[in-house]
C-alpha cells in the first residue's frame, strides 16, 4: 500500500476513534451537530406548517377557489371601510401552536375526500354543503368562537358605536352565554339550503360595509 493510502486510513482511523471516544470533546462535537440538525429540521417543519396557513394554499383545490372563496369576496370581510380583510387560515386556522397541529392532523381527513372526489363538481359541493357547514359551526361554537376573537375582542368593542337593536342584541346575546357563531352563521360563506326546501340555496350574506 502507498504512502497516501496509508495515511489516508490513518486519518480515518483517528477521526473514527475521536468522535467515539468517551472525551468532552467529541461529545460536544456531537451535541453541537445534533442541536444543528434539530434547528434544521424545526425550522424546515415550521416552514412547511406556515405554508399551508396562507390563502393561496386554500384556494389551490378547485373546490375551494370556485365554490365558497367566491362568497368570501361578497362580505364585509374581504372588503370594509377600515381595509382589515380576513384571509381563510383566520377563521379555520387556530393560532395556538399546539390548537394548530391538531387542526393539520383533522385536515389529513380533507385530502383523503379531495382524492376520492367527494365534492369535486358543484353540484357534489352543494349537496354536502349543510354537513359541511355544521361541522365548521360546531367546532366553531365548541372553541367560544376563538378564531372570531382574534380580531372581534369584547373588550374592545364599543356598544355607543353599534346601531341601538345591534347593540342591545349584543347584551343579551353575552348574558345568555351565546359565542359568536350562535349568531353570526353565513357572515362569510352563504347559508346552506335548508333539507325540506325546495329552492335554490339561501344566497345572502352580509353586505360590504359601504364606503
Amino acid at each position: 500500500m502507498t504512502d497516501s493510502g496509508t495515511s489516508k486510513n490513518a486519518w480515518f482511523k483517528r477521526a473514527w476513534s475521536f468522535l467515539w471516544r468517551p472525551s468532552s470533546m467529541a461529545w460536544s462535537v456531537l451535541v453541537a451537530a445534533g442541536v444543528v440538525i434539530g434547528v434544521l429540521f424545526w425550522g424546515g417543519f415550521n416552514w412547511a406548517l406556515e405554508l399551508t396557513n396562507t390563502e393561496s394554499f386554500c384556494i389551490s383545490c378547485h373546490e375551494m377557489r370556485d365554490n365558497v372563496y367566491p362568497e368570501l369576496q361578497r362580505t364585509i370581510h374581504w372588503a370594509n371601510r377600515s381595509g382589515v380583510r380576513a384571509s381563510c387560515p383566520d377563521c379555520h386556522v387556530p393560532h395556538p401552536w399546539i390548537y394548530k397541529i391538531k387542526r393539520k392532523i383533522e385536515a389529513s381527513n380533507e385530502v383523503l375526500h379531495k382524492i376520492l372526489g367527494t365534492i369535486d363538481t358543484r353540484e357534489k359541493f352543494e349537496a354536502h354543503r349543510l354537513e359541511l357547514a355544521e361541522h365548521v359551526w360546531a367546532t366553531m361554537k365548541s372553541t367560544d368562537s376563538r378564531e372570531c376573537r382574534n380580531c372581534h375582542a369584547v373588550q374592545s368593542m364599543d356598544p355607543h358605536k353599534q346601531k341601538p337593536e345591534a347593540a342591545k342584541m349584543m347584551q343579551d346575546g353575552f348574558k345568555a352565554g351565546l359565542t359568536c357563531i350562535d349568531c353570526h352563521k353565513g357572515i362569510a360563506h352563504q347559508l346552506p339550503k335548508d333539507p325540506d326546501d325546495t329552492d335554490e340555496p339561501e344566497k345572502k350574506t352580509d353586505e360590504p360595509e359601504k364606503k
